[in-house]
């Protein structure tokens, strides 16, 4: 069985730990590799490297920070495929939606080469007689990135470009059920040019993130993954001085109004709530049609498309959506299901009449799309992300309605409202309390340049991540005030300076 270990200082490391966990093919549910979980002794050595390599790393100019980025972009446009083969084979998302993966990653990179512009300072000339000041960026430090399973290259690339970028090094504890793209990653990174100790991988569970949020020589974290999580990481990591941003869960409602294009609905919540098995914190989960009529019309438009959804394992190119990652993953949704139909919702499409009767897949993690309707805000799979394939249509009589149904929730990362009336479109961007809003586009990602976060319990942290947002989180600001000896005057002064 294939081992996964460390990447430290520029080379595989197995570190001291006897702990390892399988790595499962969920299109199969067999146990195909083990990754080793680190100790804490591990996880030192590992800050220990990036310590020792940050001094000259920060000092490198922007310029060739950027261009060992470039290099490293090269790559993955090269080897995107391959890439997405790994991400495909422990995850189980299609070939398709890991190489799209493997693209919104890359162009966070792009962005990343262009450091030695977003680094440039302020200079004020003679902000008083015979004195400059003058600003700049500085980075931080050793800087840890803590990810999640459902995006094993994207949601790291939102974090490590741009801290190297902006001259910190960096440790990334990928998640362990699916760790083994971030070696490949780093590896390309040594091809680029890397020093070695700027990027380092760690492996493991809670043991290797409890180390990395109480070294004192880690200086920002940066996280993905569920609220209850989000906010020990945060809470944890402050309470030990250190910089963090952590993004959290969310539940994320599509209005459609009664003047929207109802197969264009239709088609945007096929990929938005089904896509990646809806393993996406910006998953479409909640349709919020507004009217009976727009909801019974819509309904009609889904069934056909969900029950013909083409389920099977990523090395099948005609799949539309793959297994989810784990046994106890599929019985956490079905159970959301589950709980729905207690509850009183009606499972208009059941995912869980799904058998998977491709001949080696049999034993995989899947599921089918669920379609469930007449579901109401006090249900449990309502107010819980499910994270997962099950798309809730939750009615509503008015507008109005709508958009108290979503301020009412906890969460508050992406929503988007479909209609043809300009009113409509530019009153809910402006006045929804939410932190990425689509008109007519069903999952607002912002692009690399712009930046990606929530409110509410969906972040916790005041920086969003990528674009300037990601730039200042991973750079500190010092200013610097200057006067040469001819402008210095021959007496003390001890009153409060003014400078003029």
């Amino acid at each position: 069985m294939t081992k996964i270990t460390h990447f430290i200082n520029g080379k595989s490391e197995t570190g001291n730990s006897d702990r390892f966990q399988d790595v499962f093919n969920p299109a199969t549910g067999t146990a195909e590799k083990s990754v080793v979980l680190a100790t804490a002794s591990d996880v030192d050595t590992a800050v220990v490297a990036a310590k020792a390599a940050w001094p000259k790393w920060s000092k490198t100019p922007a310029l060739r920070r950027a261009r060992i980025l470039d290099r490293f972009k090269n790559i993955l446009w090269e080897r995107g495929d391959q890439l997405a083969e790994v991400i495909s084979l422990e995850h189980g998302k299609t070939h398709d939606d890991a190489l799209g993966e493997v693209t919104r990653g890359l162009e966070v990179v792009e962005f990343a080469t262009s450091a030695p512009s977003f680094l440039k300072g302020e200079f004020s000339e003679n902000v008083g007689t015979g004195v400059d000041s003058y600003m700049i960026r500085q980075s931080l430090g050793v800087c840890v990135g803590i990810t999640p399973f459902n995006f094993p290259v994207m949601v790291p690339m939102w974090m490590f470009p741009v801290a190297l970028a902006t001259g910190n090094t960096f440790i990334l504890k990928p998640s362990e059920r699916d760790p083994s793209a971030s070696i490949l990653v780093a590896e390309w990174m040594t091809e680029a040019g890397l020093p070695d100790g700027v990027f380092n991988v760690v492996q493991g569970d809670r043991v290797a993130v409890d180390a990395l949020l109480h070294h004192q020589d880690v200086k920002a974290v940066s996280f993905v993954g569920s609220t209850p999580i989000a906010k020990y990481i945060h809470q944890t990591g402050t309470a030990n001085g250190k910089r963090v941003q952590a993004l959290g869960g969310a539940k994320n409602h599509m209005v459609i109004m009664p003047d929207a294009d109802l197969d264009m609905v239709a088609n945007a919540l096929m990929g938005a709530a089904f896509g990646s098995a809806g393993e996406r914190c910006m998953a479409i989960s909640v349709a919020v049609p507004v009217g009976d009529a727009v909801a019974d019309a819509l309904i009609e438009k889904l069934v056909p498309q969900i029950a013909a959804l083409k389920i099977g394992p990523s090395v099948d190119p005609s799949s539309d959506m793959g297994p989810l990652i784990t046994a106890q993953h599929l019985a956490k949704v079905e159970g959301y299901i589950d709980s729905g139909e207690r509850d009183g919702a009606k499972i208009v499409v059941d995912g869980r009449n799904f058998k998977q009767k491709k001949q080696g897949y049999e034993n995989g993690y899947y599921t089918g799309g669920t379609l469930m309707d007449r579901v109401t805000e006090d249900m449990q799979c309502y107010r819980e992300e499910i994270f997962g394939p099950v798309l809730s249509i939750v009615r509503k009589n008015s507008y109005q309605e709508a958009v108290d149904l979503i301020h009412s929730h906890e969460y508050a990362n992406g929503t988007a409202v479909f209609t043809r009336d300009g009113d409509v479109a530019r009153n809910f961007s402006q006045d929804i309390e939410v932190g990425m809003v689509g008109i007519n586009v069903p999952i607002p990602v912002p692009m690399a340049f712009h930046s990606f976060g929530g409110w509410k319990a969906s972040i916790f942290g005041d920086h969003h991540m990528h674009g300037m947002e990601g730039v200042r989180f991973y750079t500190r600001i010092k200013t610097t005030t200057t006067r040469w000896p001819s402008g210095m005057r021959s007496n003390p002064e001890f009153a409060m300076p003014t400078l003029g």
